[in-house]
């Protein structure tokens, strides 16, 4: 029985990652590469044959694409990506707004009262807690984006692509969160409440001697409101973003660019959505805070006493700038370990050809 060359055919999109691909476009259309430069009787995979007109070489990536191993490394690279940018940046975090009248002053304020070792108070359990939730949030991203693509087909996946971001980004976030609670407990209430422990070592026995395990858990619904609606933020606009400065500002295509140059737009796209998440998911981050800060309290709690403009805008230009950073600094780390491995900078390919039907 012939061999079925549909079944050759990966679902993903290219739109989603693009390697190099020796198609040219002209007005959005793809010019049809020459069946001649297959053997003609050839119907092998490994010439990734899509229908009699089309051809895409063979990837030459180091990793094949969507093996175990492409979810490993990219679950490796959340690691990296997560968990130093949010250790890095542990000093931001311990900037009260209601305290402090600017950033400046905080650090100001901060270093006379704790020295220098207090701007870095916590970062045991943040490096840890978020190291877990880099490595959830990007490899499960990579997968749910390649599964509901899969659903999807490539013409349904092309189509609603962002959709298929905000889906795969969500479901990821939702277990990564799982992940990074306990320690986000933790550290919030060694942040927040001086005196309290020095960091995880004694933090961490004397949080569960008074609010026990399921304190651990107390702030995830909370988390997954600040969270989630980040992470689709994140993905669904960074996605977007890399593709629209591929599009209409970067003169030449991604597979022509050096790698630096993409990592440079990567890091561009990521500072610009991370502007967005910030703004985003500040609510749910101050309810989080307070929930973590305050014993028994309830959301309801968190209302009355910051109220619903408070809610909205306490810390929100420090926040901004933050999560702008760190979200610029988190792409650009990300994809340095996915070109350092071998694999192509995430997004800013072309849409993928339309596959004859038989």
């Amino acid at each position: 029985m012939a061999k079925n060359n549909h079944s050759c055919q990966s679902l993903i999109p290219s739109f989603l990652y693009s390697s190099s691909v020796g198609s040219s476009y002209n007005g959005g259309v793809p010019q049809l590469l020459q069946q001649s430069k297959l053997s003609p009787s050839s119907n092998s995979c490994d010439h990734g044959v899509l229908s009699k007109n089309f051809v895409i070489p063979a990837p030459s990536e180091k990793i094949e694409m969507f093996s175990p191993a492409y979810y490993l490394a990219c679950t490796a690279g959340g690691v990296f990506s997560c968990g130093l940018t949010h250790m890095t940046v542990t000093p931001l975090d311990l900037i009260d707004p209601s305290k402090y009248k600017s950033i400046t002053s905080g650090f100001g304020v901060l270093l006379k009262e704790q020295g220098a070792r207090g701007f870095f108070r916590g970062w045991v359990p943040t490096l840890l807690g978020y190291s877990a939730q880099g490595a959830c949030k990007f490899g499960f991203y990579e997968f749910f984006k390649k599964y509901y693509s899969d659903m999807a087909g490539p013409e349904n996946a092309a189509k609603y692509k962002t959709l298929i971001y905000l889906a795969g980004s969500a479901s990821a976030e939702l277990i990564a969160d799982v992940a990074l609670c306990p320690m986000e407990a933790v550290k919030v209430r060694v942040q927040t409440q001086p005196g309290f422990a020095r960091g995880l070592a004694d933090g961490m026995p004397k949080f569960l001697r008074s609010e026990g395990y399921s304190g651990l858990y107390k702030g995830l619904v909370p988390l997954w409101g600040r969270q989630i609606p980040y992470t689709m933020m994140k993905f669904a606009s960074f996605e977007t973003i890399v593709e629209q400065l591929y599009k209409n500002v970067i003169p030449t295509p991604k597979d022509q660019c050096s790698k630096n140059l993409q990592l440079g737009i990567s890091f561009a796209g990521g500072y610009l959505a991370g502007i967005l998440c910030a703004i985003v998911s500040h609510p749910a981050d101050n309810l989080v805070s307070f929930l973590n800060n305050a014993r028994g309290a309830t959301a309801g709690d968190a209302v009355r006493q910051l109220g619903l403009w408070g809610l909205f805008t306490r810390g929100l230009p420090l926040r901004i700038v933050m999560i702008g950073t760190l979200t610029g600094a988190q792409w650009g780390i990300y994809d340095a370990f996915k070109v350092f491995v071998g694999l192509p900078t995430t997004g800013g390919g072309a849409p993928a050809p339309a596959v004859a039907k038989p």
